[in-house]
């Protein structure tokens, strides 16, 4: 009997937590053309945000990333990892991608990484002069742990679009 009603509320919190993914995905245009997964929206700003295998992990807890329009030519990134508790290493790698409509696919422009070490937290930004008339995204790689080899996940953002000048 016990093992039955754990069993149900096992069940009961693994619906609820996927239901709660779901009202926080973002609604997306069916219309809209989506390349090595993100949209290419018209939107100001976007953020992704990634659980290391759809669950936490021992030390990496969640990664997170957005991109938002900073002005004519320029983009503003920023991207944080979280741990579980205090870890030796984290480390985040950040990456600007612009939609290259010719190859129909994404292409780096950008990139920067931070470190740091006994921390459960860590956020980096930059504002990044861009060319504007093209569609832009972050993704970020995110590190945590206390020996070799670390856990890792990835986020991404959809595409926002900076109109030529």
């Amino acid at each position: 009997m016990g093992k039955r009603i754990l069993s149900m509320l096992c069940s009961v919190a693994l619906l609820c937590t996927m239901l709660a993914g779901v009202a926080n995905a973002q609604t997306v245009d069916p219309d809209v053309k989506c390349v090595d997964g993100s949209y290419l929206t018209d939107e100001d700003s976007s953020t992704g945000s990634s659980v290391p295998n759809g669950a936490r992990g021992e030390y990496l807890m969640r990664g997170s990333c957005t991109i938002s329009k900073a002005g004519l030519t320029r983009i503003y990134a920023y991207a944080s990892t979280t741990a579980t508790q205090v870890v030796n290493y984290m480390q985040t790698i950040v990456y600007v991608d612009r939609y290259n409509a010719e190859k129909d696919a994404w292409g780096q422009v950008y990139y920067w990484y931070e470190e740091d070490h006994d921390d459960y937290y860590m956020a980096t930004d930059a504002a990044v002069v861009v060319e504007p008339g093209y569609y832009y995204r972050v993704r970020a790689i995110h590190i945590a742990g206390d020996q070799y080899p670390y856990e890792e996940t990835a986020s991404v953002t959809n595409g926002i679009y900076l109109p030529p000048i």
